[in-house]
């Protein structure tokens, strides 16, 4: 299957970009589960993504547990455990990437893990490198394939927010 817009997207860059956003999400989520234990929206969702990527067809299930994770973030008591659920929704959504030229597309692929980069941050105040070594772990998990996807968007929009900035900062070394 293509899927057509300003340019294509395959099935298969879809579920790489999916694989890519799920991994990080993977990382996080125990965080989100640590503090709601009884929540089971974001790991749903986690699931849901995890069997678009491992070939599944991708379904209304992405969507729904996409929303119902991001629910779980608004509901979140932190912003580590917000943060958390809200990659996890990432990671569903993801298969619904759109190919069109818009700068917040961007999102969908990589601000689960600038959100990744903004929990290490939180969890280690004291340290000035936490935020770079969790963006360097999404570089390094960056396929071929993600970043040639990546490069058919414009650059990520530029945020007040630190997750926007730690997003346009990846993105911009994903490029380079």
């Amino acid at each position: 299957m293509i899927v057509s817009g300003d340019f294509d997207l395959t099935t298969e860059e879809l579920r790489v970009v999916t694989r890519f956003v799920a991994d990080t999400a993977e990382e996080i989520l125990p965080l989100f589960e640590a503090v709601h234990p009884d929540d089971g929206r974001p790991r749903a969702a986690l699931e849901a993504a995890w069997e678009f990527a491992d070939g599944a067809k991708r379904t209304k299930l992405q969507r729904v547990t996409s929303l119902d994770a991001h629910r779980a973030a608004a509901e979140a008591s932190t912003e580590v455990a917000r943060l958390a659920a809200r990659s996890a929704g990432d990671a569903a959504a993801a298969p619904y990437l759109h190919p069109i030229a818009k700068a917040h597309q961007v999102g969908h692929i990589l601000r689960a893990a600038a959100n990744a980069a903004r929990v290490a941050e939180l969890q280690s105040p004291d340290d000035d490198t936490a935020a770079e070594r969790a963006l360097d772990s999404a570089r390094q998990r960056a396929t071929p394939a993600v970043v040639d996807v990546l490069r058919r968007y414009p650059l990520a929009p530029e945020g007040r927010s630190r997750v926007a900035q730690l997003m346009s900062e990846l993105d911009r070394s994903l490029r380079d």
